[in-house]
């Protein structure tokens, strides 16, 4: 099988199933990026492309971007399309509200104010976000068709959602007074992360190349990043009750996943995160303000010690500290690179000392 944007695509999936075995070929795992020599750059598109606007312009659009990339190492081409943070809630009945000065951003309308008339909570399928997004993923697997993958979409599924369709304060609040009836919520979020999940896979034909997350590591059968950035307003006795069982369900029908592991508000968690069977990679994401990602080593190896694998992001001098400090086999480094020359450099060097 070949990709025209990435020739050695065959060679890039044998690292890429080495890496989810947690095993070693002749190097780790290593996603490299940069403008291909020798050609002129063509313009990405903007967060939220496809909210607004001509679908198939954007399509056209990403292709064109993605053709003036090099793909490097393990890199694979693909486009993750997304109508903003909490998509996933406009399908589930709620309304997006867009600030109409800045169309980079925008909301959820808080849609649950009674449980017992919003459960169970469903897909909404005549939705017009989800038929939109259903007719992007179309257009982008015929535009890229031999050329780039669609990868899958960064969904804000289980108590994410139920906390943009609540508000998170309201939310917090029931977890204490309507336990029960937030068990059930939960509960009725399993099957629809299943249906989204491979209503957008068949819709992009994600079965032909393989599929991605918006973190860019690969699988030839399904794959995606799943997270709970509302983990961070509440305690480990709440997080193990209202968020795990979701994130387990999540990664045992995805078989591998990466988790977005965001800001040291969570590390509370840690070990419950670190225990679901299925996760096998931890995207930590220093959050803002705090100290850069290679100065939280000691938490590095400790994910490590857990068994889980890391999604390292470097340049081609860092990622020779973390290639000294960090097991190999845990990883796979996302390189900033200038150009191809180090790129391949960086490629060497990694053949060379592992």
């Amino acid at each position: 099988m070949q990709l025209e944007f990435k020739p050695d695509f065959e060679t890039a999936k044998t690292h890429w199933l080495a890496f989810w075995e947690k095993e070693l070929l002749d190097r780790p795992c290593c996603v490299v990026r940069c403008q291909k020599d020798g050609v002129e750059p063509a313009p990405g598109v903007p967060y939220m492309a496809g909210a607004r606007g001509d679908l198939q312009a954007v399509v056209d659009q990403v292709v064109a971007n993605a053709a003036t990339v090099w793909w490097g190492g393990d890199a694979m081409p693909m486009y993750s399309p997304s109508f903003g943070p909490d998509m996933i809630s406009s399908w589930l009945g709620a309304e997006l509200e867009f600030d109409e000065r800045n169309y980079g951003t925008n909301w959820i309308v808080p849609s649950i104010e009674d449980w017992e008339e919003s459960l169970p909570i469903r897909l909404d399928e005549a939705s017009p976000w989800w038929q939109r997004m259903v007719q992007f993923c179309e257009l982008m697997a015929a535009g890229f068709e031999g050329k780039m993958l669609v990868a899958h979409l960064d969904l804000h599924s289980g108590m994410d959602a139920l906390s943009a369709m609540r508000t998170p304060e309201k939310l917090c609040f029931d977890m204490m007074d309507l336990p029960e009836t937030i068990d059930r919520a939960v509960q009725s979020l399993n099957p629809v992360y299943r249906d989204v999940y491979q209503g957008l896979y068949d819709a992009a034909q994600m079965q032909r190349y393989g599929t991605c997350g918006w973190v860019p590591a690969y699988h030839p059968v399904r794959t995606n990043t799943i997270q709970c950035d509302f983990a961070a307003l509440i305690g480990p006795d709440h997080f193990k009750r209202f968020v795990v069982p979701g994130l387990e369900y999540e990664a045992a029908f995805l078989e591998h996943t990466v988790y977005h592991y965001d800001g040291p508000e969570c590390l509370v968690h840690l070990d419950a995160i670190c225990s679901i069977d299925g996760l096998d990679c931890i995207q930590w994401t220093t959050g803002a303000r705090n100290k850069p990602f290679i100065e939280w080593m000691d938490l590095l190896k400790e994910i490590q010690a857990k068994g889980r694998s890391l999604w390292v992001p470097c340049n081609a001098e860092t990622i020779k500290i973390f290639h000294r400090e960090l097991d190999p086999r845990l990883l796979f480094y996302d390189c900033r690179v200038q150009n191809q020359k180090e790129g391949d450099d960086v490629l060497k060097w990694l053949v060379a000392n592992t």
